[in-house]
């Protein structure tokens, strides 16, 4: 299988879908085209116990968000990930999805895009069904 290629992301967003068992995340990558893909639920409340809190009061937000469209959620290309694999360096996350078709894709989040990331999970997880829950 072909290596994927690092994007560097400039921004995110997210949207949770009717039934509550996945989010449609779009990413913006510097200097590229956006990026769709599903993130099931169980990789949500994953990412949720392993993401780092921002600690930096001085952290500013991304500066443009992606707008996502219901395009988005109806393009039959938009890959699914079943798996995640992430490596913290010291101001940023390396992720890689395992998709279920097309090569993996791999994101480099800063720590804004993280703390976004985070805080959009935070929001959506209520609406999200965690089937591991006890």
């Amino acid at each position: 299988m072909k290596t994927p290629v690092i994007r560097e992301v400039k921004s995110l967003n997210m949207s949770c879908d009717r039934i509550g068992n996945l989010l449609l995340v779009k990413f913006l990558p510097q200097g590229g085209k956006e990026t769709c893909i599903f993130v099931p639920a169980s990789i949500v409340f994953w990412l949720l116990k392993h993401l780092p809190v921002n600690q930096d009061p001085r952290l500013t937000p991304p500066a443009m968000v992606p707008r996502i469209e219901q395009y988005d959620w109806d393009n039959p290309n938009t890959p699914r990930a079943f798996t995640v694999n992430c490596k913290q360096f010291a101001d940023a996350i390396r992720m890689q999805f395992a998709l279920d078709r097309g090569p993996d894709l791999m994101v480099l989040l800063n720590r804004s895009n993280v703390e976004l990331m985070r805080q959009m999970m935070v929001a959506y997880s209520k609406d999200l069904i965690d089937l591991d829950a006890e």
